[in-house]
């Protein structure tokens, strides 16, 4: 799936939903490691950016969004509307992060059907 079919948006500017596919997810969970941990720690003795838990967090939540498009790819969906993010610490050191939307089938807007 293209990103530029998926929005937080519920509509996406030029199409219209044909089919609404239903909810899809992409899910992955994520630990630090000591070494990641002993990082961010000396980072915070500095101040500022700890670019250590940063690019832990954007690993994350690109991991769950190709998820997520890669579930929406499978429903048949062109296009996810709708999509949200969150997280969870689901033990101490590990994190959940989900990225969720509404799959759905597009046309470009004024295209007609045959059927």
């Amino acid at each position: 799936m293209r990103s530029d079919m998926t929005t937080t948006a519920f509509t996406l500017d030029g199409y219209r939903a044909s089919r609404t596919l239903g909810v899809v997810r992409g899910i992955t969970v994520r630990s630090r490691s000591v070494i990641g941990n002993f990082g961010a720690a000396i980072q915070t003795l500095f101040g500022g950016n700890i670019t250590i838990l940063s690019e832990l967090c954007e690993r994350a939540r690109t991991e769950a969004f190709d998820l997520m498009c890669q579930h929406a790819d499978s429903v048949g969906a062109n296009a996810v509307v709708g999509i949200r993010y969150d997280a969870t610490e689901v033990m101490q050191g590990a994190t959940e992060v989900l990225c969720y939307g509404t799959a759905i089938v597009v046309e470009q807007a004024g295209a007609t059907t045959t059927g």
